[in-house]
Formats: C-alpha cells, structure tokens, sequence
C-alpha cells in the first residue's frame, strides 16, 4: 500500500537551530482568536451509531463557532498588550484568577437513613497493586446504603472505573498507613469526587495522626473544600523519644464510627525500637476492627400480650430496644421480655503490620484478647472474628510468631492481601491490557509490552514466589490469598463466607489475539506489512543522506525517504527510547493513564517528564518489576510541568521506592525539577516520609537562568565549591522574571506578580550538580520554558550531547521538546526550533476550539501546526480529553509526520523514521471503536485549574 498520496518539496533554511534563534520560521501565525475569560458552553452528545463510526474516526470537525478576531481592545476592557498576542487563550485561566468563575461548592457528608435490618454486607478485596506490586490493596466494606474504602493506593479510581464500582457512594477513606503506598490515589479521588455533580461530593478521610502532614501536603494543590474532613486519631507523631511513653494509654481501640449498622474501631500499633528512638511520621500503622450490630431476637406477640399489652406503637418501642409501661398490669416491660435472644454481628479485621518490629508490638496488644478464641470469657461475651484480611506482606506473614498469632482466632477466614504472586498474570486493568495486547499483535516494535504477562516472564524475585506460610516456616494456619473482587459476605446469613464469582477470568494474549482475528481479518496482512517497515529501513540504510548542521526541517522530510536529520546519523538502539506511560488528561481512565513520559537513555540514566499518578504501575507493566525497579534505581531527574494534581500526584511513590532500592548504597539525592507550588508540596510531604531528593525550580533552568549560570561560571570557578554559595556577577546575573517571555508577550505580566522573582544566585550551587548530572545522562541541555496553561506552567528541551562518528565527524546530538500542557504560544515555538521529536498535548479535536482556548488546551491540529510551522521532525500527539476513551479524534491528511501516542507506546530514537507510517494501520485496529463523550474530564480540569495561585 503506498503511503504518499503527495509529493512536496523539501526546503532547506541556512539558520542554524539553538535554542536562542529567532522565530524566523513562522511566516504564517496561527488566527488569534479574542477569548480572555471561561466560556460556559452546553455538552454535546457525541456517541455515534456503528455505521457512522468510520467516518467519524476520520471527520474533520471544523468547530460550528466562529471566534472573531479582536478588533479593538476598549471593546474587551484588554490592554495593547494583550491584543498583541498571536494566540488566543484564557487570560485568567493562565494567571491562575479564574477561582471565582467556578462555583463555590459546599463539600458537606450527606446523612443517609440506615436500616440494620434485612441488609446486604460484604468485605471485597479492590485489587489496586495485586499486578503490579507498587501499592496496598484497597478493601471495601459494603453496606445497603453505606461504603467504606480501606486505603487508597494508586489507581483506584482506574480499578473502580474499570469494574463499575461507584466512587461517589462511598462514605469513609481509611488509611492503614499514612505513606505513600496506601495514599497515593487520595488525592485525585478527592478531586473526582469535589467534581461530582453540581454540588461536588465529600468523604471522610481517616489515619492515624500523620495523615495531618499528608493534609497539609495536598493543601499545595486541593481545595480546602475537599479536605474538610479529614481526621487523625491516635498520639501526635513526634520526634522526641520522651513523648514515645505517652504512647501506651493509646493501646485500647478507638472508636471510629459507631451507628444502626457497624462500629468501625482503630488499634494503633508502633515499631517496637531496640534503641529507644521516637517513633517517626509514617510509621504508626493500624488494625481496623469491623463489628457489625447484633441482629435482634425475633418480637413474640404471645409474651407481649401476656405481660398485659395492647396492639399498638408500644409493640414497636420494644422492637427498638425501649422499655415500655403494660396497659393491664403495674409492671414495665422490658424488650428481653418479648425478645428472642439477639444475635451477635460478623466481626471483620483488616490488619497492617508492615514490619517485624510492628510484630512484636501486635503479639502485646491486651485489648486484642477478647477476640481470641481461647480468651476465656463465657460464650455470650465472647467476641467471634469471622474474617481477617491481612494486608501485612509476605515477609511477615510468613513468620513462626505472625503464624503463631493468626491461630490465636480459632475459626476465622483469614485472606492474605499482602503482595504475593496468585494474580500477577490477571491483569487488574483487563480493557487496557487488552488494547496494549492489540497494538502488540499490530507493532510490537513500538508496543513491546504484551498487555498479558506469562508468569515465567514477569522477571519477579524467586524468593516472592512463596506463598504466605510456605517459605522456611511452616503454615501453621489455614488461609487463602486474596484475589481481585473476592467477596466475603457477611449478610444474608444464608449465603455468608467466600463468594469467589467475581473474580476476574484470566485471559491470555493469545485469546485476545484470536478475538482480533475474529473481528479484523485484515490485521493479518497489515502485521506483515507493518514488519516490512523494519526489514526495508535495514535494507536502505546504506543509501540514506542526511541534512547538515546548518539546514532546518521546514516541510516533510519523511517523504523523501532518504533523507533524515544529521542528529540521527549512526544512531543506535540503545541511544535514547520515548515511552509514554500515561496519554490521558485530568484523570485516569480505564484505557488512559494520566500524563508521564519516560525517557529511557539506557546505560547513561533515564528521567521522567510529568509523573502521574500510577506512573510506578504503568512503569512495571512495560518493564516488569525487576525491570522497573532498575528504571527506578537508574534515574537522573524528573522533570515536572506544572502543579495540577494529574502531571506529579505519582512523584511521591517513585521517589520513595527509589529511596528504599538505594538503602544503604551511596548515593545523591535525586533532582526533582518543577514549579515552586511542587516544592512546597514535597516539603510538607517530606515530614512524613523522606523522599530523598533535591528540588530546583523551573525558572532556574530557563535559558536566561543557565546563560547567568555560565556568566558566572567563570568569575566563581576558583572561589566557589558545590557546597558553597556563588558570588553573584550583577553584569550577568539579571532580573530573570522580566525576560521569560519575548517584549510584548501578553504572559510577560503575570510573572511580574509578587512573588514571580527567583534568585538564580541561591540556586546556583544546585544548577552546578544539575550541570553533572546531565552530562552523565550525555544530555548537552535542559532547558525550561514558561508556556500558557495557569501560573508557572512550563514546557521543556531535551538537547543531546554532540557524539563522534567511527570516522571522526561531528553528529549532532539530538533534540526532544515536551509542551506540557499549553495553548500554542511563541515561547514553545521558538524553543522547537528543529526539534528532532515534539511532544505536544492535544487534548481536544478541531472541532473543540472554544473548550481548548477556555481551557488552556491545543486542538490536534493546532499541534501539528506548531510542528510543521518550527521544521520539527516528528511530532507526537498525547494528553488527550477522557472523552476518547480509546483513540481521538483527528484528520488523517495532516499526520504525515505525526504520531497519536497510546499508554505502553514505546519510540525507539531509531524507529523514528518508521513512526507516521504505521497511523493507517491503527486506523484499521481501532475502525469500530465508538467516540464516548466524559463529562467528567471537563469538571475535573475546571477543579484542577483553579488550584494554581502561587
């Protein structure tokens, strides 16, 4: 199938490329639309019937509403400054002052009427970490008309999403912990749930005392609405080894929640400390005991009217537990008199005891005796457990004294939830699974992941293989291992114990593949034809030219087949590799993750672009575990854009496995680059577990921040060290904020703002490592750049080390631009310049422009704009709207050297050549996919983007 329906010439342009070079190459601007402030519009239904999904797939989409240019600027209040500007964009989106265009929303619990009888309750196991190991399950504890989540770990709400469990029903969050593994998705379930409806929803968020460094961590970027309700119980965290004695009149279980329905109580339990030290934030873990209200005795009428009663209301004050006066004789009666004995409620356990030292403090607990099966009490007081849920890890629960104390329960159920290998080959994500396993079969070139592991495959440590109890002790006590949706019921009594018929079937690749089959017969032949892609480039390597230092890109180089940029030259496999692990916007979706970019550099390092929330798990499921952890373990930077929750809500879980993996290995600290509001997110954070990093903000690594670095470079060299402060040349060390964007930029005000100022002097010391980091990543530059989203909003230039041929010649080193997320703007276009990949968000289709400018988005073809327009040799699209579950919108004649980026999507820096060929052929993969429209996605990003102020 030939693939150039065109020709067009190839220009080339004597300007060399750098960062600094005019932006000479936009001859043309893109329209300036005049939209300065939120838009209110009304949602289409976009769900189209099956015969018209084809040519939906392909539609242009050229927006119904028309945006006039702005004539004159008295008309819109807008100063010269603004009328300027060759984009339109949201003003006040941008300099983070819409909060008040949103509605004020009043989070507050809704009371909902319980009814302890004729109930349905059950414990399910949320499988969230059971495939990929990088968080704590969740448990829920369900009830008619109430829900209760036991910890919320990264990816939740993709679990939810995916098996049609309704977050907005659920009442209390408890944390086991207060860390990263167990919280890690708190944050964007409170932001999903505040973006509920019209009125938002809230819950409560309970832990033990830490969980207040984790509140004041996320006042950085949530709204104190979402926040209401946290509470802490327990002694307060300290530091001082003193206050460690006060710790002991917390030993009795704390009540919790306590109504008709359950009684929901919280035994703390601390690391027992050999030297006597304080016990730390983050440490306190938790046993949460579970106890439903008795089922009353059954009413009997004939004792009722023996004790001299008559029909009526007083029948029902004894049903309810109140003593009553007879009608016919001078007694009261009381509700045992009419009663039949009641019967005692199930009694549920989740237990955290995430270390050996927690265990000895568990075996001590006295107030845990009257739960045990041999506590001597006589049977009507004794307390029976029926199911404990143990989401303490192998390594504990495979213990002589764990085993030895799990027996103390007699009877009970017990469910290992800790992390072991029963469902790593279930896929928790199974619709996203699938379509990775899809675009495998089509391209495993730029798909590598199968979507579905074999077992052999998974790279897991063989010491994990270990079920719980069968390692070097024996099981000493019967249990099972916990899988994905388990249900242990505990009403009806009729149908109470296991209920396993929710339990995820497994599927294999190769059933996936045959469905495929069964759909698309064609995809056959277009695997083969996609394979040739890679044959035939092997094939004309010798034959290619490439362009020379000094020419630029300016129309389609991948036409000439030919002719690649001189950066690619000799390039090789183990160079430099793109894998989107997160392509979706605002919120995870079942087949999109949130925005993270992993750049692979191989043996010299790797660093992180965003990082999301389930960036760990989506890095496993690519890399497997082991591989992930390398990954980890290998990291150089991560590189933040700006402060909404779905580009950094996942940062705090790399950066503390990173930490565990190097325990005890020298090391330094990691750079985590990002705007100010992050640091002061990951100093709160800090508090409660050390993340062992160091922060330096974006606007110092502008390329006005590291052309004041270099000036000075030379002055200090013989007067300075890492360790110590940078005497300032004040010829070269300028003011910074007044020159982030070009005169006359309509962006340029906000930076002024109080607060807008950075000191590149103080940061100097830190841009010096930074400086050596890079150049063991072989990086030449990183180089920040402000662009048009909210406040302190960046994109980012990845710039590669010049490397010598085998015959001596000078290759230039590569170039990766990321956009971020930003309305098309100068700033971006100048920092593209030649750029080898451009990678730009393009949240909504064509059709969208009024939702893009008063979102702060890019329309897909507006992206591709900005990378024709700066000579950019491929260009990959992501950070798409959840309104296209699977695959966005966009018109295919515009894609001649463009990608659409899918999660697991893994470029190869010498596959780019190959990358805008294989776009007809996912057409085919995905031709009967339906366009879905998520309103959520819209409520969410107005939340997100009103949480900017510095």
């Amino acid at each position: 199938m030939s693939q150039i329906t065109n020709l067009r010439l190839l220009f080339f342009s004597p300007l060399k490329p750098s960062l600094s070079s005019p932006l000479s190459l936009l001859s043309k601007p893109i329209p300036y639309h005049s939209l300065f402030t939120t838009l209110s519009y009304s949602k289409r239904q976009r769900t189209y019937p099956r015969h018209q999904r084809s040519r939906n797939f392909n539609r242009k989409n050229n927006s119904n509403s028309t945006f006039k240019e702005n004539t004159s600027s008295h008309d819109k209040g807008l100063s010269m400054e603004e009328t300027e500007s060759t984009f339109g964009y949201n003003k006040r989106r941008a300099e983070g002052k819409d909060k008040s265009d949103i509605p004020k929303k009043n989070l507050q619990l809704k009371v909902r009427r319980l009814n302890p009888t004729n109930t349905i309750s059950y414990v399910q196991i949320l499988g969230t970490g059971m495939d990929t190991q990088d968080t704590s399950p969740s448990v829920l504890l369900f009830f008619d008309k109430q829900r209760f989540i036991f910890n919320a770990g990264e990816g939740l709400q993709r679990f939810c999403t995916e098996y049609k469990i309704k977050l907005s029903k659920i009442d209390h969050i408890f944390l086991s912990r207060v860390c990263s593994e167990t919280a890690g998705g708190l944050p964007g379930l409170l932001l999903t749930l505040a973006g509920m409806g019209e009125e938002g929803m809230s819950v409560n968020v309970w832990g033990p005392s830490d969980l207040k460094y984790l509140v004041d961590a996320m006042r950085s970027f949530i709204p104190h609405a979402a926040m209401v309700h946290t509470r802490g119980f327990g002694p307060a965290p300290s530091f001082d080894a003193a206050a460690v004695s006060d710790a002991s009149k917390f030993t009795d279980p704390i009540v919790l929640v306590d109504d008709e329905v359950v009684t929901i109580s919280a035994i703390i339990l601390w690391p027992r400390s050999l030297d006597g030290s304080a016990v730390k934030p983050g440490e306190m873990s938790v046993i949460y005991v579970c106890e439903l209200a008795e089922v009353k005795g059954k009413f009997d009428p004939k004792k009722a009217v023996a004790l001299g009663l008559r029909a009526g209301p007083k029948y029902s004050q004894l049903q309810s537990g109140k003593s009553v006066k007879s009608d016919y004789q001078d007694i009261m009666v009381n509700p045992s008199d009419v009663m039949g004995p009641s019967v005692p409620g199930p009694i549920v356990f989740l237990v955290d005891c995430p270390t050996e030292s927690h265990v000895e403090e568990l075996l001590s607990v006295a107030s845990l005796s009257s739960y045990y099966a041999d506590s001597g009490k006589p049977p009507e007081s004794a307390k029976t457990v029926n199911c404990i849920i143990h989401l303490s890890p192998t390594v504990v629960t495979s213990t002589l004294s764990y085993q030895k104390w799990m027996k103390k329960f007699g009877s009970a159920q017990h469910i290992m939830a800790g992390h072991e290998m029963k469902n790593v080959e279930i896929p928790i994500l199974k619709s996203s699974a699938r379509i990775s396993a899809r675009l495998n079969y089509l391209c495993p070139q730029f798909f590598p992941a199968p979507g579905f592991w074999p077992l052999q495959h998974l790279n897991y440590p063989a010491a994990d293989c270990n079920a719980s109890g069968e390692g070097s002790n024996p099981k000493l006590c019967e249990s099972i291992s916990a899988e994905n949706l388990l249900k242990f019921t505990l009403r009806p009594h009729a149908h109470f114990g296991l209920d396993r018929s929710l339990i995820p079937s497994v599927i294999t690749s190769s059933e996936v593949s045959d469905d495929l089959l069964s759909e698309i017969p064609e995809i056959v032949d277009a695997a083969q034809h996609v394979s040739q892609f890679w044959h035939g480039s092997m094939e004309a390597k010798e034959d290619m030219t490439y362009l020379q230092d000094n020419e630029v890109m300016v129309e389609e180089p991948w036409l000439d087949l030919n002719t690649l940029p001189s950066c690619l030259e000799n390039i090789t496999r183990d160079d430099m590799e793109i894998v989107l692990l997160g392509t979706g916007s605002s919120q995870p979706s079942k087949y999109r993750n949130v925005s993270s970019i992993y750049v692979n550099l191989f043996s010299k390092g790797s660093l992180f672009l965003d990082c999301g929330e389930g960036t760990l798990g989506q890095l496993k499921r690519r890399y497997g575990v082991l591989g992930a952890d390398n990954a980890v373990r290998n990291l150089n930077c991560i590189w933040i854009s700006h402060i909404h929750a779905d580009h950094h809500s996942g940062l705090a879980r790399i950066l503390a496995l990173r930490r565990d993996l190097l325990k005890g290995v020298p090391h330094e600290p990691l750079f985590v680059v990002g705007p100010s509001q992050l640091k002061r997110f990951l100093d709160a954070y800090q508090r409660l577990e050390d993340l062992d990093m160091q922060f330096l903000d974006c606007r110092n690594t502008t390329e006005t921040s590291w052309d004041a670095f270099e000036g000075n470079l030379d002055t200090n060299e013989n007067h300075s060290s890492p360790d110590s402060p940078i005497n300032v040349n004040k010829k070269n060390s300028q003011n910074t904020d007044s020159m982030l964007f070009a005169g006359g930029s309509p962006m340029q005000s906000y930076w002024k703002r109080p607060g807008g100022h950075v000191d590149n002097s103080a940061a100097f010391p830190l841009i010096k490592r930074l400086k050596k980091v890079l150049s063991v990543a072989g990086l030449e530059a990183l180089v920040s750049f402000p662009v048009v989203h909210c406040p302190q909003a960046f994109g980012v230039v990845l710039k590669a080390a010049e490397r010598l041929n085998s015959t001596g010649k000078v290759i230039p080193g590569w170039k990766i631009v990321y956009s971020g997320d930003t309305r098309p703007c100068q700033e971006l276009q100048k920092a593209s310049i030649g750029a080898t990949v451009l990678i730009h968000e393009a949240t909504f289709e064509d059709g969208l422009m009024e939702q893009a400018i008063a979102k702060n988005h890019s329309t897909t073809k507006e992206a591709i704009e900005v990378g024709d327009k700066v000579g950019a040799y491929r260009i990959i699209l992501t950070h798409f709207s959840q309104r296209y579950p699977k695959v966005p919108v966009f018109d295919e004649k515009h894609m001649h050297k463009t990608c659409i980026a899918f999660d697991m999507m893994s470029i190869n820096i010498a596959d780019l050549p190959v990358l805008p060929k294989i776009l007809p052929y996912i057409k085919l993969l995905f031709r009967n996919e339906m366009i879905e429209d998520d309103e959520s996605d819209d409520i969410v990003g107005d939340i997100l983007s009103s949480l900017s102020a510095p």
